[in-house]
């Protein structure tokens, strides 16, 4: 399993539509992805147009050639890219350790 971590920065006050927005675009496009297996967004309490969005897919190639390079990321892009201050920051991570 790989775990891809976006830090999101949208524009300030759009928060509400934004969580909106990514909630659809996660549960309508994206879970159809091959090799999707589930996401957890994260909104910082301190910093309100902060999100922080985990995907879990199987492989790597799953999110950068299967899903970037497909339809279903222009769908995405078109529902939560209006809403970016900045392209988001994205990285990839392995599994190393997890408790209870």
């Amino acid at each position: 399993m790989i775990l891809e971590i976006a830090d999101i920065r949208i524009l300030p006050g759009q928060h509400l539509a934004f969580r909106e927005a990514i909630e659809h675009g996660l549960r309508s496009v994206v879970s159809k992805a091959n090799g999707y297996l589930g996401h957890t967004v994260h909104q910082s309490m301190e910093t309100p147009e902060r999100f922080v969005l985990q995907i879990r897919w199987n492989t790597l190639e799953d999110h950068t050639v299967g899903f970037r390079q497909s339809a279903l990321f222009t769908q995405w892009r078109a529902i939560v890219g209006p809403f970016f201050a900045a392209p988001p920051v994205v990285e990839h991570f392995d599994w190393v350790a997890a408790s209870a």
